[in-house]
């Protein structure tokens, strides 16, 4: 079909019944159309092996299932669907002549808003990345589970890619495909029945499908998943821990590894230790949207016959895809410390080099005591009584040795003061397998008061009070290395790790 003239009209102002100027993007599915408030998607009139939209039917059809996927959880910016009718006058929304395609009408957002600008500037920071974890937790908590195989999912996925890989044999920057698909046949072998069972458990769901930062955007201060995968519902079926793969895997091409491994701790955190022990698939789910990555480009490049265009960026995402499948051994480091020693801003700075990507995760005992409750919200003091305490610290030992034998290294952010806590600790460690570092962050009393007062707005709810309390008790006999927690927190950082050594060079 030919959509000249409805572009034509689209690309007008009198679509949007004004004179401004009409931005219009370009997709290989889509046309967008951007004029004050209001955006007009239309879908291509394009026939390809995964998704046909050759019949304005068709078109329709796409139109209502992106409004279905999407509305739920953006309101803010999908609207309707509206004919384009041939009237005597010319073509016209919604009026009641022929029908010859369909838009879908939307809400114009500041395209300063979308995640991958505000990673661009350099403005992903450490909140940015907890609220997305925690937006992306409930995405999924609302997603409609699905009865599929999630061996088959991805095994599908991986004889998708060797196809089209061979159609690229000696193509710049993918030398490293036949390494890959060994390794990840490999994986895909060892984490199988694992996700068999994750299928079975419900962790496969109708997902987002197509979750990297260009695909979600702050709206009124939080982050929204948008533009959810459409045409094809076995792609956007999914283990939720694949999805969320997408974002991290993202995060980390960019090398914003510290930002990755915030959000997978706040989506990890908000499932309650649901999906710790699936972190083994990781891994494997990592690669797998790394080379996905890769292909699309290869295939794009072709398209465009720009061949070689992309070389570089092809070569990194297969060098991550590799990467991923090679994780480090899983170490448990504890950080102990009394309130306002900086322990939590140490985990923070630690975890992005540290074991199988994107980095340790961080389990903070105050986190924990929060769970399902604003993480600033300030709790009764019964809250912090011993039995309390001792339940929490119970919590965060149990899912740090599911994440241990996930083959993933964990830090424990507490302030481990009672002795038998540090023993749990270390015991943990040993039935799990792994190494473990004990450190103790020392910082002298007045400083340790400075810190504590000056706090605002954070998880922990320590006051001078709690504080005096705990240099009162004492820390008891001391097993773990001391470190000098003042100064500036990369001189920590490096004093930790001339402690525990690295595993990877810095990934900040």
């Amino acid at each position: 079909m030919d959509q000249r003239g409805t572009v034509e009209f689209l690309s007008s102002g009198r679509a949007f019944g004004t004179d401004a100027p009409v931005e219009v993007v370009e997709t290989h599915g889509a046309y967008v159309f951007l004029c004050g408030d209001a955006a007009f998607k239309l879908k291509r009139a394009v026939r390809y092996d995964y998704m046909d939209l050759s019949t304005a039917d068709l078109r329709h059809k796409m139109l209502v299932r992106e409004l279905e996927l999407n509305q739920p959880f953006a309101p803010e910016i999908y609207r309707d669907i509206l004919p384009v009718t041939q009237s005597p006058g010319g073509l016209m929304l919604g009026g009641t002549g022929q029908v010859v395609d369909w838009v879908l009408r939307m809400w114009r957002f500041p395209a300063e808003n979308e995640l991958e600008r505000i990673a661009e500037r350099g403005a992903f920071d450490d909140r940015l990345a907890d609220d997305t974890g925690v937006a992306i937790a409930a995405y999924h908590a609302a997603a409609p589970t699905r009865d599929h195989s999630g061996r088959r999912l991805i095994a599908e996925i991986l004889a998708e890619l060797g196809r089209v890989f061979a159609e690229f044999p000696s193509a710049d920057g993918a030398a490293r495909v036949p390494e890959w698909q060994t390794a990840a046949a490999g994986a895909l072998e060892q984490v199988g029945p694992l996700l068999d069972a994750r299928g079975r458990d419900g962790h496969v769901r109708r997902a987002h499908g197509d979750l990297h930062l260009r695909n979600l955007v702050l709206i009124d201060g939080r982050p929204v998943p948008f533009d959810a995968l459409e045409f094809d519902e076995t792609l956007g079926t999914c283990d939720v821990l694949y999805d969320i793969a997408f974002l991290v895997m993202d995060l980390c091409h960019r090398d914003l590894h510290r930002q990755a491994c915030r959000v997978l701790d706040a989506w990890l955190r908000e499932a309650r230790g649901a999906e710790d022990a699936g972190l083994a698939a990781l891994p494997l789910f990592l690669s797998v949207r790394a080379a996905i990555r890769a292909m699309v480009l290869l295939q794009t490049d072709a398209a465009r016959q720009s061949t070689g265009s992309s070389t570089a960026e092809i070569a990194a995402y297969l060098d991550l895809a590799c990467a991923a499948l090679r994780p480090a051994q899983p170490r448990l480091i504890a950080l102990g410390g009394f309130s306002g020693s900086g322990k939590s801003v140490l985990a923070r700075a630690l975890a992005a080099g540290i074991g199988a990507l994107p980095g340790a995760v961080i389990l903070n005992s105050d986190q924990e005591r929060k769970a399902g409750r604003a993480q600033t919200r300030h709790l009764d003091p019964k809250s912090y009584g011993r039995e309390s305490r001792e339940a929490v610290y119970r919590a965060i030992l149990n899912r740090a040795e599911t994440i241990l034998s996930a083959g993933h290294s964990v830090i424990l952010d507490a302030t481990f003061v009672d002795p038998a806590l540090r023993a749990s600790a270390e015991e943990a460690a040993l039935r799990a397998g792994v190494p473990f570092h004990g450190l103790w962050i020392d910082v002298p009393d007045d400083l340790l008061a400075d810190r504590v007062m000056a706090r605002r707005g954070d998880v922990s709810d320590a006051d001078r009070s709690v504080l005096d309390a705990q240099l009162r008790a004492g820390h008891g006999p001391m097993s773990w290395t001391r470190v000098d927690g003042t100064g500036a927190v990369d001189d920590v950082r490096a004093r930790a790790l001339d402690l525990i050594g690295r595993d990877a060079p810095d990934r900040d």
